[in-house]
């Protein structure tokens, strides 16, 4: 596929989508901006809330390729009603609307960001899953990931419009939210913690190799109307990344051997049970599939992408920090 004269970026705002229209900017896409709300004076299109019912005409005009990074994202205490209808409304039928409205405004391609979640939550055996593995989605979020995607191929059949599924492990990089930046954070407390005896191995992604990834999904024509794992290409434990952070925080860090079992126990007890497996269970992710399909392969390494990401916290948060320190010293 030949570079598209416009690509349009849904959820243009949010940690991905906007670290996806300046990397795309840069390599010299013309990018449209789409998100929920615009702020005065942006380029940006604003199309509100993302649903069954979004109008997305305006936005999509003379659009040749979408990257629909918007969506409903999980959250371990959701307040909703009903939290997986919500999550439907969004990822699945505000997804398919958008679909049906890219064919309808003659939109060769989208590339959907799913989640590697559709295939299931981590594992306390060593099952490494592929592009062959049927999917199990256990949470909401996932469940409704995993039905928009069969929406598209659907869709793509009837429509002639062409779908790309990605399905992205844990992604970290600058201005990474939720629980990367919560390990960060409690790394750099410097308290011993009770992971040493973890010996996991979990894929991820560095947010510069998946927007690496998505620019080839735009561009490559093998890669229409097929589904792809992608992740740094090297698996580490839970310690192991810990440590990565801490070398790069320049700090010390004692990781006390606790058995997971115990560890487990007492996960259920306080109702962190998600936090204790998603730190000890595995979630190993086969990207043969891809490399072989589209001969892509990660620009940065995994030590790289977290060295980057924690220089990215020091010289926000610890910079922030010293700086509220010295106005209290006033």
């Amino acid at each position: 596929m030949s570079k598209p004269k416009v690509v349009a970026v849904t959820g243009a705002s949010g940690f991905i989508g906007s670290a996806l229209c300046q990397y795309l900017s840069d390599r010299g896409f013309n990018v449209r901006t789409i998100v929920r709300h615009a702020e005065p004076g942006s380029q940006a299109i604003a199309v509100g809330d993302v649903g069954p019912n979004t109008d997305w005409s305006v936005a999509l005009d003379g659009v040749e390729c979408v990257v629909h990074c918007a969506g409903r994202a999980h959250v371990l205490k959701d307040s909703s009603e009903n939290p997986l209808q919500e999550f439907r409304r969004v990822n699945r039928d505000g997804t398919l609307q958008l679909a049906r409205s890219a064919a309808k405004a003659g939109v060769k391609r989208l590339v959907f960001l799913s989640s590697v979640g559709v295939i299931g939550a981590a594992q306390n055996n060593a099952e490494v899953f592929d592009i062959d593995t049927v999917p199990r989605p256990e949470w909401d979020y996932a469940v409704s990931k995993w039905e928009a995607e069969q929406a598209l191929n659907s869709l793509a059949q009837k429509a002639g419009l062409e779908v790309v599924n990605v399905r992205p492990p844990m992604v970290y990089g600058p201005d990474v939210p939720a629980n990367f930046l919560r390990l960060i954070k409690i790394v750099d407390l410097g308290l011993p913690l009770p992971l040493g005896a973890i010996n996991n191995r979990r894929s991820m992604i560095a947010l510069a190799n998946l927007l690496s990834f998505i620019e080839e999904c735009i561009l490559n024509e093998k890669a229409a109307n097929k589904t792809f794992f992608v992740s740094d290409g090297k698996d580490l434990s839970t310690p192991e990344i810990i440590r990565l952070i801490a070398k790069t925080l320049g700090k010390r860090t004692l990781l006390i051997p606790i058995p997971v079992f115990f560890l487990r126990f007492i996960g259920k007890l306080v109702g962190r049970s998600e936090d204790v497996d998603r730190l000890s269970g595995n979630l190993q992710i086969d990207t043969s599939h891809t490399r072989s399909t589209l001969g892509w392969t990660p620009p940065v390494s995994v030590e790289h992408g977290i060295s980057e990401t924690v220089k990215w916290y020091k010289a926000c948060f610890r910079t922030s920090a010293n700086n509220h320190q010295s106005k209290m010293a006033e």
